[in-house]
């Protein structure tokens, strides 16, 4: 599901861990480098607040990325990727990243170089097991 401005949702079958343990498979058998899990759910814990579920990976190219730096600075502002996985109300556990569509678009960039960061939606779909 679409919710604009480049940003994709999408609905999982599994539970909250094995979507997370799934996803972080699959950035690794890609041969992404992990940068960061940011533990949003923790954080909240820590100021006194709950929160469901909810984790950030951090993740990417640096041989990929750094090059599309150089030429276009202001890509750092979204690189790494990133995907976020939270568990919802409903205890479905959705993810959301930017598209690469929008990065190609907000940034005149070569679609060909932004695959080679890790498209978000393609992790997400071995991730869950789709095509």
């Amino acid at each position: 599901m679409s919710v604009g401005r480049g940003v994709e949702i999408r609905v999982s079958s599994l539970q909250f861990d094995e979507t997370l343990a799934r996803l972080r498979s699959v950035i690794a058998e890609r041969g992404l480098r992990l940068f960061d899990v940011i533990d949003h759910q923790a954080a909240a814990a820590e100021a006194g607040l709950a929160l469901r579920p909810t984790r950030v990976l951090v993740f990417g190219s640096p041989a990929a990325g750094t090059p599309l730096m150089v030429e276009w600075p202001l890509l750092a502002l979204e690189l790494p990727l990133r995907i976020v996985v939270w568990q919802g109300d409903d205890n479905r556990t959705r993810l959301g990243y930017l598209t690469a569509e929008a990065l190609v678009a907000q940034f005149q960039l070569d679609p060909a170089k932004v695959a080679a960061l890790g498209a978000p939606a393609a992790l997400v779909d071995d991730a869950l097991g789709e095509d």
